[in-house]
């Protein structure tokens, strides 16, 4: 029994202890190692959190070796992860398109064509249409949605796509 409670730091006090005995050394060791810019008190309490967490299965004699390894770890990936950031900060952002101002002028027209004709559709066919265009559902999973059958649902598709064949020139969605 005694054992048990010499190895099994997710007991409070136990825990308090070790946070007592090796908070500033772990501070100290990750300000020395890296500086202030990385918040060597952020990273320490965050081991300390990961140290909880798995409190059952690192021991006692692990626990310091546990923390710092952690610790360090994270701020490791924390330096990675700034790389990345800055590594894509660098990268010149696309400031231009090859689209001509006509193209642009054209796609916003159509566009607005395009919400024009599937407000005239009705909502039983707007539904259905939305469903397996925009969404990619089947027409299976569109009937059990709308609580239809596959053919009512095939039906309204296709007579969305009549209608709106009808109202768009050029209109072509397979």
């Amino acid at each position: 029994m005694q054992k048990e409670t010499i190895h099994n730091i997710c007991q409070t006090q136990i825990f308090e202890g070790i946070y007592n005995k090796y908070s500033k050394d772990l501070h100290d060791f990750l300000y020395y190692k890296y500086g202030s810019q990385i918040n060597p008190d952020d990273k320490a309490q965050e081991a300390f959190i990961k140290l909880w967490d798995n409190c059952k299965s690192v021991t006692l004699a692990k626990a310091k070796s546990f923390l710092f390894t952690v610790a360090n770890n994270l701020v490791l990936n924390d330096i990675k992860h700034q790389k990345v950031v800055l590594n894509y900060q660098k990268k010149s952002q696309k400031t231009h398109t090859n689209e001509t101002p006509e193209f642009l002028f054209e796609e916003s027209e159509f566009l607005e064509s395009y919400k024009k004709a599937l407000a005239s559709l009705n909502e039983d066919q707007r539904v259905a249409f939305l469903l397996n265009k925009v969404e990619g559902k089947k027409h299976a999973e569109i009937a059990e949605q709308l609580g239809v059958t596959k053919k009512v649902v095939e039906y309204r598709i296709y007579s969305a796509f009549s209608k709106l064949k009808e109202v768009l020139e050029n209109f072509n969605i397979k």
